[in-house]
């Protein structure tokens, strides 16, 4: 039993003890790693299985001809005895969705489809655009909704229960959407496994949890780079799978393995310590430190600092998110940070919607913008490391800002330098969204860290709403998304200016440690001290 006098020891002093590349920590980045790598996949694929295809209407005068299609927007190139058959099969009215269906003519009951086996042509989707565009809206939405209940789940129940669950659930709705009969179970399929298939959040969670916090950033850069080799991977196992419904289940059956993460991966201990549950927390730590090799002092885990257990089960978890709302601090820092994932999603996501969008072989565009990623990354694990968060991230956001604003108004005869700021801007906002998904976990407690992210990371969904309709501006201004992306970053990294360092300090895990980030390291020092003393009268 510690006496008043004893200082309480941080969890931060005992994970380092514990090491950062011990045998425990490697089998658990293995199994971060799979989730890292597959979510992206997830998040996008819909892109390559719900491609878009030209179609038309069957015609057997044409089909006599092989004219295997032939739509109004045809540019004819071909013999003249082949291009006056096409030209007629163009003419034809019911090529021209205006009618389709119409008292006009006589409605189209059988189509041509340039992919026969495309999920378009198996759903019967022509003239009806809107349907496959629909999916991706249906998944941001079901995604923006899900964040809210994967936050309350891992705050709740813990990071491991949160992400076995829910990357368990994705796994069987992704394979369920490959066996679709029709395109609403289909479109039903995929907000629901948006809704409860995503198990980056509570992973993330855990990944900067395991570690004390000045390696988090490290664990960070090496997994980043395993999240961006997923999307850079994902579109050659759809140019290798063309076929949408074996595409689907190539990229979903590996993390049916998660399944298993229920036996070999560990809670968060920082999260057992937040909800008072001492005793699983001092169990693991010993378990890690003999998988390791590591010797730890019993005296040292019996002044580890840690909620009370009688007082935490006393309160719901519903009024400890009310009492991060009703202080002021947390509540301006929310406002900021729903800014920062509004920008953040709308701008990374337009610009993957963009690069399939280029001429040449979507395959490549896409998985060659999402090469910049990883410069990107390895300049968040350097910044952060050496100039800590807050000038990284407005300088990040700022420069992209004036690179991606500047890119409307560059010389016609000089393309390569729009082009050029158009990638640069493509690595400083994969950049900026690294540090504020690492920037928002810092500056909310523990027992509402996730959900205080999920929060903002739903916000930021309405950013991947938007981001599909952006093309469509360029009916009005060519270089209107440019100036929307850019004024956005801009705006971003004003706000940034108003926000505290959060580098060298601990995790807060109440609302009181949180409010204290931004202080003077002299008066932090002292409230912390004062808290710290504060729970030693548990042990008494």
């Amino acid at each position: 039993m510690a006496s008043a006098e004893e200082e309480v020891v941080q969890l931060d002093s005992v994970l380092h003890k514990l090491g950062a590349f011990g045998p425990h920590q490697i089998v658990t980045i293995c199994m971060l790693a799979l989730v890292y790598a597959t979510n992206p996949i997830y998040n996008i694929n819909y892109v390559f299985a719900v491609e878009e295809v030209n179609y038309r209407c069957k015609i057997p005068t044409c089909d006599v001809q092989n004219i295997t299609f032939a739509a109004p927007w045809t540019n004819i190139s071909s013999p003249d005895h082949v291009a006056e058959g096409v030209r007629q099969c163009v003419r034809h009215p019911t090529l021209d969705c205006s009618h389709f269906n119409t008292s006009e003519v006589e409605a189209c009951t059988d189509w041509v489809y340039d992919i026969p086996n495309s999920f378009v042509a198996e759903f019967g989707l022509a003239c009806q655009d809107w349907k496959p565009t629909m999916v991706g809206t249906v998944h941001s939405f079901g995604n923006m909704l899900g964040m809210l209940l994967q936050g309350q789940i891992s705050d709740r129940f813990g990071r491991k229960f949160a992400a076995v669950f829910s990357g368990t659930m994705g796994a069987v709705l992704g394979l369920a959407k490959s066996f679709s009969p029709n395109f609403w179970t289909y479109l039903a399929l995929e907000g629901l496994e948006a809704a409860i298939g995503d198990a980056l959040s509570p992973i993330y969670m855990l990944s900067i949890e395991i570690v004390e916090k000045e390696r988090a950033v490290l664990y960070q850069t090496i997994l980043l780079n395993i999240y961006t080799v997923g999307l850079i991977v994902m579109p050659f196992i759809a140019w290798a799978v063309p076929y949408w419904r074996h595409f689907l289940r190539v990229i979903y059956a590996p993390t049916l393995l998660i399944l298993l993460y229920s036996f070999y991966l560990d809670e968060s201990i920082r999260w057992l310590f937040s909800k008072g549950k001492r005793n699983q927390a001092v169990k693991l730590i010993e378990k890690i430190a003999k998988r390791n090799h590591v010797k730890i002092d019993r005296q040292l885990l019996n002044k580890l600092h840690y909620i009370d257990e009688e007082k935490s089960v006393k309160v719901n978890h519903f009024k400890l998110l009310a009492k991060t709302f009703k202080s002021r601090i947390m509540m301006q820092r929310f406002l900021v940070c729903m800014v920062w994932w509004l920008s953040v999603t709308l701008i990374n996501y337009g610009m993957m919607i963009s690069s399939v969008l280029i001429d040449g072989n979507k395959y490549i565009n896409f998985a060659l913008l999402m090469l910049m990623d990883i410069p990107a990354n390895l300049l968040f694990g350097l910044a952060l490391s050496k100039w800590k968060r807050k000038v990284p991230l407005i300088v990040s956001f700022i420069v992209g800002g004036i690179f991606c604003v500047s890119q409307p108004f560059m010389p016609k005869n000089y393309a390569w330098l729009g082009l050029l700021l158009f990638m640069a801007f493509e690595l400083l906002a994969t950049f900026s969204y690294n540090i504020v998904y690492m920037y928002t976990c810092e500056l909310f407690p523990t027992y509402t860290r996730n959900s205080m992210q999920a929060i903002c990371l739903a916000i930021g969904r309405v950013g991947s709403l938007l981001a599909p309709q952006t093309p469509l501006l360029v009916q009005y201004y060519s270089g209107l998304p440019s100036l929307i992306f850019g004024g956005c970053s801009l705006l971003s990294g004003a706000l940034a200016l108003f926000m505290p360092e959060t580098a060298n300090t601990q995790l807060p895990d109440t609302v009181d440690e949180a409010e204290m980030i931004g202080e003077k390291r002299e008066n932090y020092d002292a409230a912390l001290e004062k808290l710290n003393t504060e729970q030693t009268k548990i042990y008494e």
